[in-house]
């Protein structure tokens, strides 16, 4: 079982256009509403795969996300709070480009935080689960070293489930300060998250553009930073340029199978998913690397928030090779 938590999560509403005209009048060729969030469209792409998955998401009974989520067959277990699933818009040009405008999110007070965290726990608690992945913004209200503490407490919990968190901003900036106590096994960064984390001056562009000229020293070395305080896994994607692992026993990199993008929107959490069921499976890290990669193509090749099924991905062309111990280091 795979338990994902979304403490943002959102109707993720997607305008697909020819292309975007900047202060003038855009018309839609296509429009669509689905259950998003990075811990649900981790769980969109484990039901997907026949992985037993189970999300949990701070929603009201009656909110529109919960038949979202019905129809998307991703089970769901709710912590009702005031307020509305907040909805993220996204539009997409057909030449690949997406723009998204996202919503904060429902405040939460002191009560509801320690709701949702009792529910967390006592699901992991529960025993069956092989992983936790904690995923995505948090909403107005939460702490954010919320994603610090959920670790520490699913440690005792469930001591033998991996715990993955993918965060950005702020919360990923509290997490990286609490490592020492509180590290997850599995943390996947992307380029400009990856950036946020260093004082190196490097932007995530300048990294996507390092790898993409097969220069994976940089990258390798600010994962390897994040291992060595504490984080046993570290998934670094680096969008069309593929991916690289750090972990205890070496350093990977990815390239992706060659297909033409039409959204990015949920490429990332499909990338995490791939690799969290190879992880699950037992896969060696270079297998798992693969799967994830390969994932992350297969989603950013279909149009709106595209979670790929496995029939979907393209492993056979998802090249995963050693880095040398200098790029490692």
């Amino acid at each position: 079982m795979i338990v994902t938590f979304t403490p943002n999560p959102s109707i993720d509403a997607t305008l697909e256009l020819d292309s975007l005209e900047v202060g003038g009048v855009n018309r839609a060729l296509r429009a669509c509403r689905e259950a998003g969030g990075k811990g649900i469209n981790v769980a969109r792409a484990c039901a997907q795969a026949g992985q037993p998955t189970l999300a949990i998401a701070p929603c009201g009974p009656t909110d529109p996300f919960t038949l979202l989520c019905r129809t998307a067959d991703v089970p769901l277990k709710t912590v009702p709070i005031d307020g509305t699933v907040r909805t993220n818009t996204t539009l997409s040009e057909r030449g690949g480009r997406t723009t998204k405008i996202n919503e904060t999110g429902p405040l939460l007070g002191s009560a509801d935080v320690a709701r949702i965290t009792d529910t967390v726990i006592s699901t992991m608690a529960e025993g069956g689960a092989d992983a936790v992945v904690m995923a995505g913004s948090l909403p107005p209200g939460a702490p954010l070293d919320w994603y610090a503490t959920l670790a520490r407490q699913i440690r005792k919990a469930c001591p033998g489930a991996v715990v993955a968190i993918d965060t950005s901003d702020k919360p990923l900036v509290a997490l990286s300060a609490h490592l020492a106590d509180a590290a997850p096994d599995v943390m996947k960064p992307n380029a400009f998250e990856l950036a946020q984390l260093t004082d190196s001056g490097t932007t995530g562009r300048e990294l996507e553009q390092q790898a993409a000229r097969g220069d994976y020293a940089e990258i390798s070395a600010h994962a390897e930073t994040l291992r060595s305080a504490g984080v046993k896994e570290v998934v670094v994607t680096l969008g069309a340029a593929g991916a690289v692992l750090v972990t205890g026993s070496g350093a990977w990199a990815a390239t992706a199978p060659p297909a033409a993008a039409q959204s990015t929107v949920g490429a990332g959490d499909s990338a995490l998913a791939g690799y969290i069921m190879a992880r699950v499976a037992g896969e060696a890290p270079a297998e798992c690397l693969r799967r994830s990669v390969a994932y992350g193509s297969a989603a950013a090749a279909k149009p709106a928030t595209g979670i790929p099924s496995p029939a979907e991905i393209d492993l056979a062309h998802t090249d995963v090779f050693p880095l040398s111990t200098s790029e490692k280091d």
